[in-house]
């Protein structure tokens, strides 16, 4: 049996899977061996096994046996595997150590390297797992590397026929389960003469 994977976020008392013995008699079932840490509770006649209490993420996966015994004779019995796996939520947003910061680009720089931006979150896999991106790009003035995190400007600027200054919003996105979470940092770009 391999139901379904849980979330950790899971209550005391979810459902998991019904095991069903095909047998002439009545049968009693019970978890047999694996479930060190006590993490499920079969009902003993219908076969159902639920939660018995809140999932550690780090103990998944779990393998753990079910045995189905004769009513009348426990001396004839089955077991069956079950293997339990518990999927990460999406618990924290990406966050930047500081969301605002300034920089300065001298005026006719060709297309250059700004600043390296580097947000962090505290989830695991694919849940910490973060792109970059702008989410106002001030024109088509600037470029970020999605992956890296590096800010860069696209074109030399200006001092004095330019604006001397531009605001620009990153984001970090994890590629979060449910859904995807955001973390925002405002860089300050101050041309220079």
């Amino acid at each position: 049996y391999h139901p379904a994977p849980l979330s950790e976020n899971s209550p005391a008392e979810t459902f998991v899977v019904e095991i069903s013995a095909l047998y002439k008699l009545p049968v009693n079932y019970s978890i047999a061996s694996g479930d060190d840490k006590g993490y499920f509770i079969i009902h003993p006649s219908n076969g159902i096994i639920r939660t018995r209490k809140n999932l550690e993420l780090e103990d998944f996966p779990v393998n753990f046996k079910v045995r189905a015994t004769d009513s009348s004779n426990a001396a004839i019995f089955n077991e069956v595997e079950v293997t339990v796996e518990v999927l990460d939520e999406n618990n924290f947003p990406p966050v930047f150590p500081s969301s605002l910061l300034e920089e300065r680009l001298p005026e006719n720089s060709p297309a250059i390297q700004i600043v390296q931006l580097k947000a962090q979150d505290n989830d695991t896999g694919r849940n910490g797992f973060l792109t970059y991106g702008i989410l106002n790009g001030q024109g088509l003035k600037f470029r970020i590397n999605e992956t890296t995190g590096i800010l860069y400007s696209t074109a030399p600027f200006d001092y004095e026929e330019e604006p001397r200054e531009y605001q620009v919003v990153v984001y970090a996105e994890d590629d979060g389960i449910p859904e995807k979470k955001r973390g925002y940092c405002t860089v300050v770009i101050k041309i220079t003469d």
